[in-house]
C-alpha cells in the first residue's frame, strides 16, 4: 500500500520560501512519475511541477523560476523548494505518486 507524507508547510511573509518534503512507503520514487499539486479555497486542485519516470520536470508556469523540483532516492524523498512566494501561491500542496494523494499541507503566504 502506498503512503504519502507531506511536510514542512507554514506561514510565511511574501518574498519567503518555504520547502516542501514528500515522504513514501510503499513505493519507489526513482521509478516512479511524482507530482505536486495545490489546492486553494474554493478552486479545483491544479498541477504545479512534476517529474515523469523518464523526461524532464515541468512547471506550472506560474511557478517557473520559483519553485523547484528535486528528489533524493536514498531516502525516497521529493521535495518542493519554493521561494519569492507570494499571496497567491497559498494552498494546501499535496504529493501524488502511485495514483495515491498524501494528506496535504497548508502553505500560507500574507502579504
Amino acid at each position: 500500500q502506498v503512503q504519502l507524507v507531506e511536510s514542512g508547510g507554514g506561514l510565511v511573509q511574501a518574498g519567503g520560501s518555504l520547502r516542501l518534503s514528500c515522504a513514501a512507503s510503499g513505493i519507489f520514487f526513482s521509478i516512479s512519475e511524482v507530482n505536486w499539486y495545490r489546492q486553494a479555497p474554493g478552486k479545483q486542485r491544479e498541477f504545479v511541477a512534476g517529474s515523469p519516470r523518464v523526461g524532464t520536470i515541468r512547471y506550472k508556469d506560474l511557478v517557473k523560476g520559483r519553485f523547484t523540483f528535486s528528489r533524493d532516492n536514498a531516502k525516497n524523498t521529493v521535495y518542493l523548494q519554493m521561494n519569492s512566494l507570494k499571496p497567491e501561491d497559498t494552498a494546501v500542496y499535496y504529493c501524488w505518486a502511485g495514483n495515491t494523494w498524501g494528506q496535504g499541507t497548508q502553505v500560507t503566504v500574507s502579504s
